[in-house]
Protein backbone atom coordinates (compact mmCIF):
# COMPACT_ATOMS: atom_id res chain seq x y z
CA UNK A 1 0.00 0.00 0.00
CA UNK A 2 1.41 3.44 -0.92
CA UNK A 3 2.30 5.95 1.77
CA UNK A 4 -0.55 8.25 0.83
CA UNK A 5 0.51 11.09 3.12
CA UNK A 6 3.37 11.97 0.77
CA UNK A 7 0.80 12.72 -1.93
CA UNK A 8 -1.23 15.07 0.26
CA UNK A 9 -0.82 18.83 0.16
CA UNK A 10 0.54 20.80 3.09
CA UNK A 11 -2.94 22.26 3.47
CA UNK A 12 -4.58 18.83 3.72
CA UNK A 13 -1.95 17.58 6.14
CA UNK A 14 -2.35 20.63 8.32
CA UNK A 15 -6.14 20.54 8.64
CA UNK A 16 -7.38 19.79 12.14
CA UNK A 17 -10.59 17.79 12.36
CA UNK A 18 -13.68 19.70 13.47
CA UNK A 19 -14.35 18.56 17.02
CA UNK A 20 -18.06 19.13 16.50
CA UNK A 21 -18.29 16.99 13.35
CA UNK A 22 -16.15 14.25 14.88
CA UNK A 23 -18.14 14.36 18.10
CA UNK A 24 -21.50 14.18 16.34
CA UNK A 25 -20.32 11.17 14.33
CA UNK A 26 -19.08 9.49 17.51
CA UNK A 27 -22.30 9.86 19.48
CA UNK A 28 -24.79 9.57 16.62
CA UNK A 29 -25.84 6.06 17.59
CA UNK A 30 -25.22 6.38 21.34
CA UNK A 31 -28.76 6.58 22.66
CA UNK A 32 -27.43 6.58 26.21
CA UNK A 33 -25.54 9.87 25.70
CA UNK A 34 -27.32 13.18 26.14
CA UNK A 35 -25.84 15.50 23.54
CA UNK A 36 -25.37 19.21 24.14
CA UNK A 37 -22.82 19.25 21.31
CA UNK A 38 -24.00 20.36 17.85
CA UNK A 39 -25.96 23.49 16.99
CA UNK A 40 -28.78 21.27 15.77
CA UNK A 41 -32.36 22.48 15.35
CA UNK A 42 -35.01 20.29 16.92
CA UNK A 43 -36.40 18.10 14.10
CA UNK A 44 -39.83 18.32 15.75
CA UNK A 45 -40.00 21.81 14.25
CA UNK A 46 -39.17 20.77 10.69
CA UNK A 47 -42.20 21.61 8.51
CA UNK A 48 -42.07 18.22 6.79
CA UNK A 49 -45.61 18.24 5.41
CA UNK A 50 -45.32 21.78 4.02
CA UNK A 51 -41.90 21.10 2.51
CA UNK A 52 -43.18 17.88 0.96
CA UNK A 53 -46.02 19.80 -0.70
CA UNK A 54 -43.65 22.54 -1.87
CA UNK A 55 -41.16 20.01 -3.22
CA UNK A 56 -43.85 18.23 -5.21
CA UNK A 57 -45.20 21.53 -6.53
CA UNK A 58 -41.71 22.71 -7.51
CA UNK A 59 -40.89 19.53 -9.43
CA UNK A 60 -44.25 19.44 -11.20
CA UNK A 61 -44.29 23.16 -11.99
CA UNK A 62 -40.59 23.95 -12.52
CA UNK A 63 -39.16 20.46 -13.06
CA UNK A 64 -37.23 21.21 -16.24
CA UNK A 65 -35.43 24.09 -14.47
CA UNK A 66 -35.41 22.74 -10.91
CA UNK A 67 -33.59 19.55 -11.93
CA UNK A 68 -31.14 21.29 -14.24
CA UNK A 69 -27.84 23.14 -13.80
CA UNK A 70 -28.31 26.80 -12.87
CA UNK A 71 -26.45 30.09 -12.55
CA UNK A 72 -23.46 30.22 -10.18
CA UNK A 73 -24.75 33.36 -8.48
CA UNK A 74 -28.04 31.63 -7.70
CA UNK A 75 -31.51 31.52 -9.20
CA UNK A 76 -32.74 35.00 -9.99
CA UNK A 77 -36.13 33.98 -8.55
CA UNK A 78 -34.53 33.21 -5.18
CA UNK A 79 -32.28 36.27 -5.21
CA UNK A 80 -35.25 38.53 -5.87
CA UNK A 81 -37.21 36.91 -3.04
CA UNK A 82 -34.22 37.16 -0.68
CA UNK A 83 -33.87 40.83 -1.59
CA UNK A 84 -37.46 41.44 -0.54
CA UNK A 85 -37.13 39.19 2.54
CA UNK A 86 -34.07 41.03 3.87
CA UNK A 87 -35.62 44.44 3.24
CA UNK A 88 -38.79 43.40 5.05
CA UNK A 89 -37.26 41.47 7.95
CA UNK A 90 -33.80 43.01 8.44
CA UNK A 91 -34.05 46.46 6.87
CA UNK A 92 -31.26 45.57 4.41
CA UNK A 93 -31.50 47.16 0.98
CA UNK A 94 -29.88 44.71 -1.42
CA UNK A 95 -30.26 44.50 -5.16
CA UNK A 96 -30.65 40.88 -6.37
CA UNK A 97 -27.41 41.37 -8.33
CA UNK A 98 -25.58 41.99 -5.04
CA UNK A 99 -26.69 38.62 -3.62
CA UNK A 100 -24.82 35.34 -4.07
CA UNK A 101 -26.54 32.10 -3.05
CA UNK A 102 -24.19 29.69 -1.24
CA UNK A 103 -24.36 26.05 -0.21
CA UNK A 104 -25.05 26.88 3.41
CA UNK A 105 -23.40 29.72 5.26
CA UNK A 106 -20.28 27.60 5.80
CA UNK A 107 -19.56 27.77 2.08
CA UNK A 108 -20.17 31.52 2.29
CA UNK A 109 -17.40 31.73 4.89
CA UNK A 110 -15.11 29.64 2.69
CA UNK A 111 -15.79 31.85 -0.34
CA UNK A 112 -15.09 35.01 1.66
CA UNK A 113 -11.87 33.53 3.02
CA UNK A 114 -10.62 32.35 -0.38
CA UNK A 115 -11.47 35.69 -1.99
CA UNK A 116 -10.11 38.10 0.59
CA UNK A 117 -7.29 36.42 2.50
CA UNK A 118 -3.68 36.01 1.47
CA UNK A 119 -1.30 34.09 3.76
CA UNK A 120 -0.17 36.39 6.57
CA UNK A 121 -3.19 38.69 6.44
CA UNK A 122 -4.83 39.52 9.76
CA UNK A 123 -8.48 38.80 10.53
CA UNK A 124 -9.88 40.28 13.74
CA UNK A 125 -12.57 38.27 15.51
CA UNK A 126 -14.43 38.13 18.76
CA UNK A 127 -12.73 35.90 21.31
CA UNK A 128 -14.39 33.39 21.53
CA UNK A 129 -15.77 33.10 18.01
CA UNK A 130 -17.45 30.56 15.72
CA UNK A 131 -15.01 27.68 15.35
CA UNK A 132 -15.85 26.80 11.72
CA UNK A 133 -15.21 30.41 10.70
CA UNK A 134 -11.89 30.26 12.54
CA UNK A 135 -11.06 27.10 10.60
CA UNK A 136 -11.93 28.64 7.22
CA UNK A 137 -9.81 31.71 7.87
CA UNK A 138 -6.85 29.65 9.08
CA UNK A 139 -7.05 27.40 6.01
CA UNK A 140 -6.71 30.52 3.87
CA UNK A 141 -3.56 31.50 5.79
CA UNK A 142 -4.93 34.22 8.05
CA UNK A 143 -3.41 35.23 11.36
CA UNK A 144 -6.28 35.66 13.82
CA UNK A 145 -6.40 38.36 16.46
CA UNK A 146 -9.10 38.05 19.10
CA UNK A 147 -10.95 40.82 20.91
CA UNK A 148 -12.39 40.26 24.39
CA UNK A 149 -16.15 40.14 24.92
CA UNK A 150 -18.52 40.99 27.73
CA UNK A 151 -22.29 40.67 28.19
CA UNK A 152 -22.79 43.16 25.35
CA UNK A 153 -20.63 41.34 22.81
CA UNK A 154 -17.30 42.49 21.42
CA UNK A 155 -15.66 45.24 23.48
CA UNK A 156 -15.25 47.87 20.77
CA UNK A 157 -12.90 50.00 22.85
CA UNK A 158 -10.50 47.06 22.93
CA UNK A 159 -11.17 46.51 19.22
CA UNK A 160 -10.04 50.08 18.61
CA UNK A 161 -6.87 49.49 20.62
CA UNK A 162 -6.11 46.30 18.67
CA UNK A 163 -6.65 47.98 15.30
CA UNK A 164 -4.37 50.88 16.25
CA UNK A 165 -1.64 48.49 17.43
CA UNK A 166 -1.91 46.36 14.28
CA UNK A 167 -1.70 49.45 12.09
CA UNK A 168 1.31 50.74 14.01
CA UNK A 169 3.06 47.38 13.50
CA UNK A 170 2.41 47.49 9.77
CA UNK A 171 0.07 44.50 9.82
CA UNK A 172 -2.35 44.02 6.93
CA UNK A 173 -5.85 43.68 8.41
CA UNK A 174 -8.40 42.49 5.85
CA UNK A 175 -11.61 42.36 7.86
CA UNK A 176 -13.36 42.18 11.21
CA UNK A 177 -15.44 39.02 11.59
CA UNK A 178 -18.41 39.35 13.94
CA UNK A 179 -21.64 37.62 14.92
CA UNK A 180 -23.34 40.71 16.34
CA UNK A 181 -26.71 39.22 17.28
CA UNK A 182 -27.23 35.86 19.00
CA UNK A 183 -23.51 35.20 19.11
CA UNK A 184 -22.13 31.68 18.66
CA UNK A 185 -20.96 30.51 21.15
CA UNK A 186 -21.78 33.22 23.71
CA UNK A 187 -25.38 34.11 22.84
CA UNK A 188 -24.73 37.83 23.39
CA UNK A 189 -25.78 40.78 21.23
CA UNK A 190 -23.95 43.99 20.47
CA UNK A 191 -25.55 47.22 21.64
CA UNK A 192 -26.51 49.77 19.01
CA UNK A 193 -23.68 52.08 20.12
CA UNK A 194 -21.12 49.32 19.68
CA UNK A 195 -22.46 48.50 16.24
CA UNK A 196 -22.02 52.13 15.24
CA UNK A 197 -18.52 52.11 16.70
CA UNK A 198 -17.48 49.02 14.70
CA UNK A 199 -18.69 50.64 11.49
CA UNK A 200 -16.78 53.82 12.29
CA UNK A 201 -13.62 51.87 13.10
CA UNK A 202 -13.83 49.92 9.83
CA UNK A 203 -13.99 53.18 7.88
CA UNK A 204 -11.22 54.82 9.92
CA UNK A 205 -8.85 51.87 9.54
CA UNK A 206 -9.88 50.95 5.99
CA UNK A 207 -10.97 47.38 6.71
CA UNK A 208 -14.06 45.37 5.81
CA UNK A 209 -16.60 43.78 8.16
CA UNK A 210 -17.92 40.26 7.69
CA UNK A 211 -21.26 40.05 9.50
CA UNK A 212 -22.38 36.47 10.14
CA UNK A 213 -26.09 36.41 10.92
CA UNK A 214 -27.71 32.97 11.29
CA UNK A 215 -29.41 33.61 14.63
CA UNK A 216 -30.90 37.10 14.78
CA UNK A 217 -34.30 35.82 13.65
CA UNK A 218 -34.63 33.95 16.97
CA UNK A 219 -34.48 36.50 19.81
CA UNK A 220 -35.85 35.68 23.27
CA UNK A 221 -35.96 39.01 25.08
CA UNK A 222 -37.84 42.25 24.42
CA UNK A 223 -35.72 45.33 23.99
CA UNK A 224 -32.71 43.55 22.48
CA UNK A 225 -31.30 45.46 19.55
CA UNK A 226 -31.28 43.06 16.59
CA UNK A 227 -30.37 45.67 13.98
CA UNK A 228 -27.98 44.27 11.41
CA UNK A 229 -24.71 46.04 10.71
CA UNK A 230 -25.48 45.80 7.00
CA UNK A 231 -28.65 47.85 7.39
CA UNK A 232 -26.58 50.59 9.09
CA UNK A 233 -23.68 50.47 6.63
CA UNK A 234 -23.31 53.89 5.02
CA UNK A 235 -19.67 53.18 4.17
CA UNK A 236 -20.39 50.08 2.03
CA UNK A 237 -17.91 47.99 4.03
CA UNK A 238 -20.14 45.19 5.37
CA UNK A 239 -20.31 41.73 3.81
CA UNK A 240 -23.45 40.08 5.17
CA UNK A 241 -23.93 36.30 5.50
CA UNK A 242 -27.08 34.42 6.45
CA UNK A 243 -28.82 31.07 6.02
CA UNK A 244 -32.11 29.19 6.31
CA UNK A 245 -30.48 26.41 8.34
CA UNK A 246 -31.78 27.60 11.71
CA UNK A 247 -35.14 29.00 10.54
CA UNK A 248 -36.26 26.34 8.05
CA UNK A 249 -34.04 23.24 7.74
CA UNK A 250 -30.24 22.79 7.61
CA UNK A 251 -30.50 19.88 5.16
CA UNK A 252 -31.57 22.27 2.41
CA UNK A 253 -28.03 23.76 2.52
CA UNK A 254 -28.98 27.24 1.35
CA UNK A 255 -27.25 30.40 2.56
CA UNK A 256 -26.36 33.71 0.95
CA UNK A 257 -23.89 36.58 0.81
CA UNK A 258 -24.80 40.25 0.36
CA UNK A 259 -21.87 42.41 -0.66
CA UNK A 260 -20.82 45.41 -2.76
CA UNK A 261 -21.21 44.46 -6.42
CA UNK A 262 -17.50 44.38 -7.25
CA UNK A 263 -16.98 41.87 -4.44
CA UNK A 264 -20.07 39.88 -5.41
CA UNK A 265 -18.53 39.29 -8.81
CA UNK A 266 -15.27 38.13 -7.19
CA UNK A 267 -17.19 35.78 -4.89
CA UNK A 268 -19.08 34.41 -7.88
CA UNK A 269 -15.85 33.62 -9.74
CA UNK A 270 -14.45 31.77 -6.73
CA UNK A 271 -17.68 29.78 -6.28
CA UNK A 272 -17.61 28.69 -9.94
CA UNK A 273 -14.65 26.45 -9.17
CA UNK A 274 -16.03 25.14 -5.86
CA UNK A 275 -19.37 23.62 -6.87
CA UNK A 276 -20.57 25.37 -10.08
CA UNK A 277 -23.74 26.36 -8.22
CA UNK A 278 -25.78 25.52 -5.13
CA UNK A 279 -28.49 22.85 -5.61
CA UNK A 280 -31.12 24.16 -8.01
CA UNK A 281 -33.94 22.09 -6.52
CA UNK A 282 -33.45 23.34 -2.97
CA UNK A 283 -33.10 26.92 -4.21
CA UNK A 284 -36.57 26.63 -5.75
CA UNK A 285 -37.90 25.05 -2.54
CA UNK A 286 -36.52 27.85 -0.38
CA UNK A 287 -37.87 30.49 -2.76
CA UNK A 288 -41.35 28.99 -2.51
CA UNK A 289 -41.07 28.60 1.27
CA UNK A 290 -40.33 32.30 1.66
CA UNK A 291 -42.97 33.32 -0.88
CA UNK A 292 -45.65 31.26 0.88
CA UNK A 293 -44.75 32.76 4.29
CA UNK A 294 -43.49 29.44 5.68
CA UNK A 295 -40.27 30.91 7.09
CA UNK A 296 -42.18 33.74 8.80
CA UNK A 297 -44.45 31.15 10.43
CA UNK A 298 -41.47 29.02 11.42
CA UNK A 299 -39.79 31.93 13.21
CA UNK A 300 -42.98 32.63 15.17
CA UNK A 301 -43.12 29.01 16.26
CA UNK A 302 -39.41 28.47 16.86
CA UNK A 303 -38.80 31.54 19.04
CA UNK A 304 -41.08 30.62 21.99
CA UNK A 305 -40.21 26.93 21.55
CA UNK A 306 -36.49 27.49 21.90
CA UNK A 307 -36.99 30.14 24.57
CA UNK A 308 -38.66 27.53 26.78
CA UNK A 309 -35.64 25.24 26.28
CA UNK A 310 -33.23 28.08 27.01
CA UNK A 311 -35.13 28.87 30.19
CA UNK A 312 -35.04 25.20 31.19
CA UNK A 313 -31.28 25.11 30.59
CA UNK A 314 -30.65 28.26 32.66
CA UNK A 315 -32.91 27.00 35.45
CA UNK A 316 -31.12 23.64 35.54
CA UNK A 317 -27.72 25.33 35.61
CA UNK A 318 -28.79 27.56 38.48
CA UNK A 319 -30.01 24.48 40.38
CA UNK A 320 -27.11 22.10 39.71
CA UNK A 321 -23.88 23.85 38.71
CA UNK A 322 -21.45 24.87 41.48
CA UNK A 323 -20.79 28.52 42.29
CA UNK A 324 -17.43 28.42 40.50
CA UNK A 325 -19.14 27.68 37.17
CA UNK A 326 -20.19 30.84 35.35
CA UNK A 327 -22.53 30.74 32.35
CA UNK A 328 -23.97 33.18 29.84
CA UNK A 329 -27.65 34.04 29.57
CA UNK A 330 -28.19 34.09 25.80
CA UNK A 331 -30.65 36.58 24.33
CA UNK A 332 -30.74 34.63 21.06
CA UNK A 333 -29.24 31.70 19.25
CA UNK A 334 -29.01 28.11 20.47
CA UNK A 335 -26.14 28.02 23.00
CA UNK A 336 -25.04 28.67 26.56
CA UNK A 337 -21.31 29.16 27.15
CA UNK A 338 -19.85 27.91 30.44
CA UNK A 339 -16.63 28.85 32.29
CA UNK A 340 -15.42 26.57 35.09
CA UNK A 341 -13.12 28.43 37.47
CA UNK A 342 -11.48 25.35 38.96
CA UNK A 343 -7.75 24.72 39.04
CA UNK A 344 -6.65 22.36 36.26
CA UNK A 345 -10.13 21.92 34.83
CA UNK A 346 -9.71 21.13 31.11
CA UNK A 347 -12.87 20.44 29.11
CA UNK A 348 -10.88 19.07 26.16
CA UNK A 349 -9.13 16.42 28.24
CA UNK A 350 -12.33 15.58 30.12
CA UNK A 351 -14.54 15.03 27.07
CA UNK A 352 -13.89 11.29 26.79
CA UNK A 353 -14.73 10.87 30.47
CA UNK A 354 -17.85 12.99 30.00
CA UNK A 355 -19.06 10.70 27.22
CA UNK A 356 -18.05 7.30 28.60
CA UNK A 357 -18.65 7.77 32.32
CA UNK A 358 -21.23 10.52 32.62
CA UNK A 359 -22.98 9.92 29.27
CA UNK A 360 -22.98 13.62 28.41
CA UNK A 361 -21.48 15.43 25.40
CA UNK A 362 -20.51 19.08 24.93
CA UNK A 363 -18.11 21.02 22.70
CA UNK A 364 -14.81 21.94 24.41
CA UNK A 365 -14.55 25.71 24.51
CA UNK A 366 -10.90 26.04 23.52
CA UNK A 367 -11.98 25.43 19.92
CA UNK A 368 -13.66 28.84 19.91
CA UNK A 369 -10.68 30.87 21.15
CA UNK A 370 -8.06 32.22 18.74
CA UNK A 371 -5.38 32.83 21.38
CA UNK A 372 -4.88 29.33 22.78
CA UNK A 373 -7.01 29.91 25.87
CA UNK A 374 -10.46 28.71 26.91
CA UNK A 375 -9.57 25.22 28.12
CA UNK A 376 -11.85 25.70 31.12
CA UNK A 377 -14.89 26.47 28.95
CA UNK A 378 -17.53 24.56 27.03
CA UNK A 379 -20.39 25.29 24.63
CA UNK A 380 -23.74 23.80 25.57
CA UNK A 381 -26.58 23.49 23.04
CA UNK A 382 -30.18 23.59 24.25
CA UNK A 383 -32.16 23.45 20.99
CA UNK A 384 -31.89 19.70 20.32
CA UNK A 385 -32.41 17.87 23.66
CA UNK A 386 -35.83 17.60 25.28
CA UNK A 387 -36.69 19.42 28.50
CA UNK A 388 -36.18 16.23 30.51
CA UNK A 389 -32.83 15.62 28.80
CA UNK A 390 -31.78 19.20 29.54
CA UNK A 391 -32.36 18.78 33.28
CA UNK A 392 -30.80 15.32 33.43
CA UNK A 393 -27.90 16.37 31.21
CA UNK A 394 -27.08 19.41 33.34
CA UNK A 395 -27.27 17.24 36.46
CA UNK A 396 -24.69 14.90 34.88
CA UNK A 397 -22.60 17.86 33.78
CA UNK A 398 -22.57 19.18 37.35
CA UNK A 399 -21.32 15.81 38.62
CA UNK A 400 -18.53 15.90 36.01
CA UNK A 401 -17.50 19.41 37.05
CA UNK A 402 -17.52 18.52 40.72
CA UNK A 403 -15.67 15.25 40.08
CA UNK A 404 -18.38 13.14 41.75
Amino acid sequence: MPAYEKFCSKLAMGIKASDIRELLALIKHRRDVISFAGGIPDPKLFPKSELADISREVILKYGDEALQYSETKGLIELREILSDFMRRVKGIQADPEDILVSTGSQQALDIVARTLIDPGDVVVTENPSYLAAIGSFKMAGARLVGVEMDDNGMDTQKLEEKLKALKKNGERVKFIYTIPVGHNPAGTSLTLDRKKHILELAEEHDVLIVEDDPYSYIIYEDGVDSTSLKSMDKYDRVIYLSTVSKILAPGLRIGWIVSPRDLTRRFELVKQYLDLHSPTLTQFIVAEAIKKGLIDRMVKVATPYYKSKRDAMLSAMEDYLPDYAHFTRPIGGLFVFVWVNKEGFNTTKMLETAITKYKIAYVPGANFFVDGTGFNTMRINFSYPSHDEIYEGVRRLARLIKGE
